[in-house]
C-alpha cells in the first residue's frame, strides 16, 4: 500500500462556513458590518492556515457564486501585501501551487483574479524564489485549453505591467530571451484576446529598450504590420500604443515605413471605438516631439488636420458627464470629490526684487492649460486638442492654409456642439500660430466676447478659455479697441449661474490680469466690486480659484491697490473667512497665498491687518514642526504633518516683511520667528528650505538687528544649502546671503569661506538656470565689495563668468543702475589691479567695460564713474581706455 508523500491541506467545515459568513458580511453595505468584518479579519490573521481557506474558497469551492471567490482572492491578495514575508513555507507553497493549477479556471474573473495574485506574490521579490514560475506559465501558453492559455497569458502580462525592470536584468539569468519570441508567435493567434494578451506583453518592453526586444525589432514590427487591419478593437488599440512608443525609442526603425505608418494612424485616429482612436492620436503628439516632424508630416496635414479638429468636439457622453444641459448650477454645494489636491508653489526669489520684474523659479513647469477640467480622465478631445497645440508649435503660419477655411464654417455653426469646438481649436492654436492669426483677430475678438454671452455654458466657458489665450494681444491694443469690452463681459461671467462658467472666467481674468498689469488700475473699483460680490456666490471649488485671482490682481497692480476705498472694499471678505477657518483647514493654502500677495502690493496700507495674520503664520509654523517632531519621535502614534501649511505661512511671513518693510520691527520682536526659522532652514523637505531662504532675505531687508544676533548659526546652514541638485533652495540661499552680505558689510569676513568656493563652482557649472546665474554672480560681487581681500584670490576662477553675467544683468536693469554700482565697481578694481593679464583676458576685459559704458549710456557712466576712487579711474583711463 502506498502513502501520500505529504497529506494535501483539507479545510476544517466549521473554519470554512466562518469564512464564508465573513465574505458574505464583507459584501453588506452597512457601516457597523464593514467594521465587525475589519476586525474578524484582523483576529483571522493571527492563524496562518486562514490564508489556505481563502485561496480554496477561490480555487476550489466551485459551489459557490463567483464573486464571492473573487473577493476571497482579493483578500488574500491584500494579505500577501501586507504580511507575506509571515505566511510559513508549506502556507506560501500551498498558495503558490493552488494558483498555477488553477490559472485555467473557467471563469474569466477567476482567472483575472489568480492573475491578480500572482504578481502579487511575484512582486513580493518572490520571482527569484519562485523559479518555476516562468516556464510553467510559458509551457501552459501551449495549452489546448483556451482557458488555461488565456488565464496563463492573464497572468504574464501582469507580471510584465509590475516586473518588467527585474525580468530584464541578470537577476533571473535573462528570462525574456526566451519570453520574448514566444509571445511573438502568438500574434497570429485565432483568439483577438490571446493576440491583445502578447502584444501587451511585448509592449511592456519597449521604453526600457529592453536587449531581448531590441534583438527582435524587426520581427515585432512586421508582426504588427500585419495586425494593423485586426478586426478586434482590444489587439488594434495595444497595435496603435506600441507605434507610438516605438516612435520614442526606435523612430530609426519606422522610418522607412513612415509614409505607411502616417496613413494608418490617420484611419486609427478615426476609429469607431474612442479608446482606439485616443491611442492613435498619441501618435500626433509624440511625432510633434521629433526632430523628423516637419518633413514627415507636411504632405499630410492636409488629411490630419480636419481629423483632429473633428476629434475636439464634446462627444455625447462628455456632454452628459459634464451635465452639459444644466445652465444654472451655482447654487448648488460642491461635492468634496470634485475638489482637487492642491500643490502650493513655494517662493522662488531674484535679486530683480530691487528693480525689474524677476523670472519665477525657472525649474518648474507652469504651464498648465486645461479648457475642461472637470473630465480630468485624459479623452479624445483633450488628445486632439493637445496635438494641434504642438504641431502648431511646429508649423507655425503653415498650418493656417489648412485651418482657416474649417474655422469659419465652425465659429458661426448654428450647432452649439460645433461651435464650441471651433472656438476651442483657435485656443489650441494660440501659442504656435499667433503670427498668422493677427490680422484676424480684430474680427474674431468681438466675436469671442459676444460668445462669452451665449446660452450654452460650455460654449461661454470655452470663450473665456480661448479668449484667455489671446490676452496678450488683445492688451497690446488700445484699451478701448478689446481690453474694455473683454473685461466688462469676462466680469459678468465671473458672476454667471454656472460653476464651470464662473470656474473658467476666473481662470481667464487671472491670465488677462497678469499680461494687463497695470493697465488695469483705472477699472479697479469695477472690478474689485465684481471679485467681492462672488466671495458671497460662489461655492467652495470656485472659491479656491477666486483667491488666485486676487493674488493675481495684487501683483498685477502692486502699490496702485495701496488706496483707502479700495481696501475697504477688499480686506473685509478676507479677513472674515481667514477669521472662519481653523488652522487645520487646507483652504488656509489659497488664501495665505493670496494675503501674501496683497500685503506685499498694499504695503502700509496692510498694517491694520497684520498683527493677526502674522500671529497665526507663525502658530502654524510652530504647530507644524512640533508635530514633525512627535511624529519622528514615534511614528506609530502620531501621523505626519501636512508641512504644506508651514511653507505657505512662512511664504506668508516673507510677504509681509516685503510688503511692510521696516514696520515689520516690532512683530518679530514680541515672537519666536528666529528660533522657527533656525529649525525650517534644516528641514528634510527642500520646499521648507526654500521658502525659509526667502524669509530669512526679506527679513534681511526689513528688520536686520532682530537677524544679525544669529548670523553665526544661520550662514554654515546657508552655506551647506547652496548645492545646485535643488535649483530653488539653492537660488534662494544664494539670494539671502546677498542680502545678508549687504547688512553685515565687512563684518561679513569670517563667512566668506563658507560659502564662496560653492558659489564659485555654481557659476562655473554647464546649464546652470539663468535666475541661478545672476543671483550667483551678484552675490560674489557683493561679497567682493565688502570683503576684497578675501574674495581677490579666487578672482582666476569667476572672473570671466561673473563679468558676462553682472553684464547681461546690466543690460537689463538699467533703471537700477545704483543696485548694480557696487558688483561693477568690485569688478573694475578686480580688473585695474591684474597685473599683465593674458591676451584673451585683456581683450574681454576691455569689451566688457566698453559694452558696458555703451550700454549704460555716456551720462550715466560719468555718475557711476564719480564713484570710482582716484587711482582706479587713471588705471583703467591707461589700461582699457574708459
Amino acid at each position: 500500500m502506498c502513502y501520500l508523500h505529504r497529506m494535501e491541506w483539507q479545510p476544517d467545515e466549521q473554519g470554512l462556513q466562518q469564512v464564508l459568513q465573513l465574505l458574505k458580511d464583507s459584501q453588506s453595505p452597512d457601516t457597523a458590518t464593514q467594521r465587525a468584518v475589519q476586525e474578524k479579519l484582523e483576529q483571522l490573521n493571527q492563524f496562518p492556515d486562514f490564508n489556505n481557506y481563502l485561496i480554496f474558497v477561490l480555487t476550489s469551492l466551485k459551489s459557490e457564486d463567483e464573486p464571492t471567490r473573487s473577493l476571497s482572492g482579493l483578500i488574500l491578495k491584500n494579505n500577501v501585501k501586507a504580511h507575506y514575508q509571515n505566511f510559513p513555507p508549506n502556507v506560501a507553497d500551498f498558495i503558490k501551487r493552488e494558483c498555477l493549477n488553477n490559472i485555467g479556471d473557467p471563469s474569466p474573473l477567476i482567472r483575472a483574479t489568480i492573475g491578480i495574485l500572482i504578481t502579487t506574490i511575484a512582486s513580493k521579490g518572490e520571482l527569484q524564489t519562485w523559479p518555476e514560475l516562468l516556464p510553467q506559465l510559458c509551457n501552459l501558453l501551449n495549452s489546448e485549453d483556451y482557458n488555461t492559455c488565456e488565464g496563463s497569458f492573464g497572468a504574464l502580462q501582469k507580471i510584465c505591467e509590475d516586473s518588467s525592470e527585474l525580468l530584464d536584468s541578470d537577476a533571473l539569468n535573462r528570462p525574456l530571451n526566451i519570453m520574448i519570441p514566444k509571445f511573438l508567435q502568438f500574434f497570429k493567434h485565432c483568439s483577438p484576446k490571446i493576440r491583445s494578451h502578447a502584444i501587451a506583453c511585448v509592449n511592456q518592453f519597449i521604453i526600457g529598450r529592453a536587449q531581448a526586444l531590441m534583438d527582435n525589432i524587426d520581427t515585432f514590427i512586421e508582426s504588427l504590420f500585419a495586425l494593423a487591419g485586426d478586426e478586434d478593437s482590444e489587439v488594434r488599440k495595444n497595435v496603435c500604443r506600441a507605434l507610438v512608443m516605438l516612435l520614442e525609442v526606435r523612430i530609426d526603425r519606422l522610418i522607412p515605413h513612415m509614409h505607411s505608418i502616417i496613413q494608418y494612424m490617420l484611419q486609427r485616429t478615426q476609429d469607431p471605438d474612442e479608446n482606439v482612436a485616443l491611442e492613435a492620436c498619441e501618435f500626433w503628439l509624440t511625432l510633434a516631439e521629433q526632430p523628423i516632424c516637419k518633413e514627415a508630416l507636411s504632405g499630410h496635414l492636409v488629411q490630419l488636420i480636419p481629423i483632429l479638429v473633428n476629434g475636439m468636439k464634446y462627444s455625447e457622453i462628455d456632454i452628459i458627464l459634464l451635465k452639459g444641459d444644466v445652465e444654472e448650477d451655482d447654487t448648488i454645494p460642491d461635492s468634496e470629490q470634485d475638489i482637487k489636491p492642491r500643490f502650493h508653489k513655494s517662493r522662488t526669489v531674484t535679486l530683480q526684487h530691487e528693480g525689474g520684474e524677476g523670472e519665477e523659479g525657472e525649474d518648474i513647469d507652469e504651464d498648465e492649460d486645461d479648457d475642461d477640467d472637470t473630465l480630468s480622465d485624459w479623452n479624445l478631445r483633450k488628445c486632439s486638442a493637445a496635438a494641434l497645440d504642438v504641431l502648431a508649435n511646429v508649423f507655425r503660419e503653415e498650418l493656417l492654409p489648412h485651418l482657416l477655411p474649417l474655422l469659419k464654417g465652425l465659429l458661426f455653426h448654428p450647432d452649439w456642439v460645433i461651435k464650441e469646438s471651433g472656438i476651442l481649436v483657435l485656443g489650441a492654436i494660440a501659442e504656435g500660430c499667433m503670427q498668422g492669426m493677427v490680422p484676424y483677430l480684430p474680427e474674431l475678438i468681438p466675436h469671442l466676447i459676444q460668445c462669452l454671452c451665449d446660452k450654452k455654458a460650455l460654449v461661454r466657458s470655452i470663450a473665456c478659455w480661448t479668449l484667455s489665450r489671446y490676452a496678450h494681444w488683445v492688451v497690446s491694443q488700445p484699451p478701448d479697441a478689446h481690453l474694455k469690452p473683454l473685461m466688462t463681459e469676462l466680469l459678468k461671467r465671473i458672476l454667471d449661474g454656472n460653476k464651470r462658467v464662473q470656474e473658467a472666467a476666473c481662470s481667464a481674468f487671472a491670465t488677462l490680469e497678469e499680461e494687463a498689469c497695470t493697465e488695469l488700475v483705472p477699472y479697479l473699483s469695477f472690478i474689485l466690486d465684481t471679485l467681492v460680490f462672488a466671495f458671497g456666490k460662489y461655492q467652495h471649488k470656485n472659491l479656491l480659484i477666486l483667491y488666485d485671482a486676487i493674488g493675481t490682481l495684487a501683483d498685477s497692480v502692486g502699490h496702485h491697490l495701496n488706496q483707502p476705498e479700495y481696501i475697504q472694499k477688499l480686506m473685509p471678505p478676507l479677513i472674515a473667512k481667514w477669521n472662519e477657518l481653523k488652522d487645520e483647514d487646507k483652504d488656509l493654502f489659497p488664501l495665505l497665498e493670496c494675503l501674501s500677495s496683497v500685503a506685499t502690493a498694499l504695503q502700509s496700507g496692510f498694517l491694520p491687518y497684520c498683527e493677526p495674520v502674522y500671529q497665526r503664520c507663525v502658530t502654524l509654523v510652530q504647530k507644524t514642526l512640533a508635530q514633525a517632531m512627535m511624529y519622528s519621535q514615534q511614528p506609530d502614534q502620531y501621523e505626519a504633518p501636512d508641512k504644506d501649511f508651514m511653507i505657505v505661512a512662512l511664504d506668508l511671513l516673507s510677504g509681509l516683511a516685503e510688503g511692510l518693510g521696516g514696520h515689520v520691527d516690532t512683530l518679530v520682536a514680541r515672537s519666536n520667528i528666529m528660533t522657527l526659522l533656525f529649525q525650517c532652514m534644516q528641514d528634510t523637505m527642500p520646499e521648507v528650505r526654500q521658502s525659509s531662504f526667502a524669509l530669512l532675505g526679506d527679513l534681511t531687508k526689513a528688520c536686520f538687528p532682530h537677524v544679525k544676533p544669529c548670523i553665526a548659526e544661520f550662514m554654515p546652514i546657508l552655506g551647506t544649502n547652496l548645492n545646485p541638485e535643488f535649483i530653488s533652495v539653492c537660488n534662494n540661499a544664494t539670494w539671502a546671503i546677498g542680502e545678508i552680505c549687504m547688512q553685515m558689510g565687512v563684518e561679513m569676513q569670517p563667512y566668506i569661506a563658507m560659502v564662496l568656493n560653492q558659489l564659485v563652482e555654481i557659476i562655473n557649472r554647464p546649464n546652470t538656470p539663468k535666475t541661478l546665474l545672476e543671483n550667483t554672480a551678484i552675490t560674489i560681487g557683493r561679497l567682493g565689495y565688502v570683503c576684497p581681500q578675501e574674495v581677490a584670490p579666487m578672482l582666476p576662477q569667476f572672473i570671466r563668468p561673473c563679468c558676462e553675467k553682472t553684464v547681461e544683468i546690466c543690460c537689463s536693469l538699467r533703471k537700477t543702475l545704483p543696485f548694480v554700482g557696487f558688483d561693477f565697481i568690485f569688478f573694475c578694481d578686480a580688473v585695474a589691479s591684474w597685473v599683465n593679464p593674458k591676451d584673451d583676458l585683456r581683450d574681454m576685459f576691455y569689451k566688457i567695460l566698453h559694452g558696458f559704458k555703451e550700454q549704460v549710456g555716456e551720462e550715466n557712466w560719468q555718475q557711476f564713474s564719480e564713484q570710482f576712487p582716484p587711482l582706479l579711474k587713471e588705471r583703467l583711463a591707461a589700461c582699457y581706455g574708459v
